[in-house]
């Protein structure tokens, strides 16, 4: 019987197997069954049946939003132009509020990457293609370069200095021909702190060792200290940035809960009534993509276990939502029903 646990860490996008089990199709969602065929399952197989149900509905639905396109189209142009340059690589930040879908957006650069990679080398089986790190609060220097030791599965050891880690790190994404390197939460590096300003150093010494595009993801970066002074203004003049804000009401959005709506498994949800509700939805979430999908995926679930089959406003009504979603629509947290 496999190990729990070690499943749950196959499924961290911050370690290789992670990172290679998200760029693995998705399993196909169960065909939605008359419910006369529900009814006539035996009860195994309509167990079974339910739990693949429960499963699509609480994976993450990616839909291409603008912010997504735009920002895979960029980065691959950023990795074509620096196929040839020995130095001063050029790189991309995306930034914004929390709940935009800026990991959203970097992930699906780096499985677009990945996949592009893999088409182009079917057979390579010691090609890393995309490294996907997360910055800790309060990280050191040491900490960020065992971090990308992590994801490769290199071991680190006590006695390890951050000189050895790095020259380990660097030496495997080059024979690996590591080409995307993707660095997350961003927004934890300050640079006014010595650890802050060391770890910049170290992302910066990696961007020159590895012949990669660094994409960075994080909240707020250009309200921050990291593209002020000498060190920011060197960050400045290398990245592209790539605002994220929440949408406003419009086709767009419109489009999104449609997406969302046509995906539902649900025997009794009447096609179009979610759709109807899009202004609704984009009161509750405050255009936040993140808790727009949180929203939707918990009253599908909801409507499963309580049996109602179908998303209604008062099954969206007891969902309770983040504090940033709730405080961004109504100026303080809002009452859950």
């Amino acid at each position: 019987m496999p190990d729990a646990a070690a499943e749950d860490t196959g499924r961290h996008l911050t370690t290789l197997p992670g990172w290679r089990q998200f760029a693995v199709d998705p399993p196909a969602p169960p065909a939605l069954l008359t419910a006369a065929q529900y009814a006539a399952l035996p009860a195994p197989d309509k167990y079974a049946y339910d739990e693949a149900r429960l499963d699509h509905h609480a994976r993450l639905l990616v839909v291409a939003t603008s912010t997504v396109r735009h920002t895979v189209a960029t980065g691959r142009r950023l990795v074509v132009l620096n196929r040839h340059a020995i130095s001063a690589r050029r790189g991309l930040i995306v930034s914004g509020p929390a709940g935009t879908g800026k990991t959203i957006a970097i992930t699906q650069l780096g499985l677009a990457h990945e996949l592009l990679d893999r088409s182009r080398h079917p057979h390579a089986q010691d090609r890393i293609p995309v490294l996907y790190v997360t910055l800790p609060p309060a990280a050191t220097a040491r900490m960020i370069a065992a971090e990308f030791a992590r994801f490769l599965g290199l071991p680190v050891r006590a006695r390890f200095n951050i000189t050895d880690i790095i020259e380990a790190v660097v030496g495997v994404c080059t024979d690996a021909r590591t080409g995307l390197v993707l660095v997350d939460e961003l927004h934890n590096i300050s640079l006014t702190s010595r650890n802050g300003a060391e770890v910049a150093d170290t992302l910066k010494y990696f961007s020159e060792r590895i012949p990669a595009t660094f994409i960075y993801a994080g909240i707020d970066i250009e309200g921050s200290t990291l593209l002020s002074g000498t060190r920011g203004a060197q960050i400045a003049g290398r990245f592209t940035l790539i605002s994220t804000h929440p949408f406003p009401y419009n086709r767009e959005w419109k489009g999104l809960v449609a997406q969302m709506e046509n995906t539902l498994l649900l025997h009794q949800h009447p096609p179009g009534s979610l759709a109807a509700l899009d202004r609704y939805l984009h009161d509750r979430t405050g255009g936040m993509i993140g808790a727009l999908s949180h929203l939707i995926r918990g009253a599908a679930i909801d409507a499963m276990l309580t049996g109602a089959e179908k998303i209604t406003r008062d099954g969206l009504e007891g969902v309770p939502l983040d504090f940033a979603a709730q405080a961004a629509t109504t100026g303080k947290p809002r009452a859950a029903r």
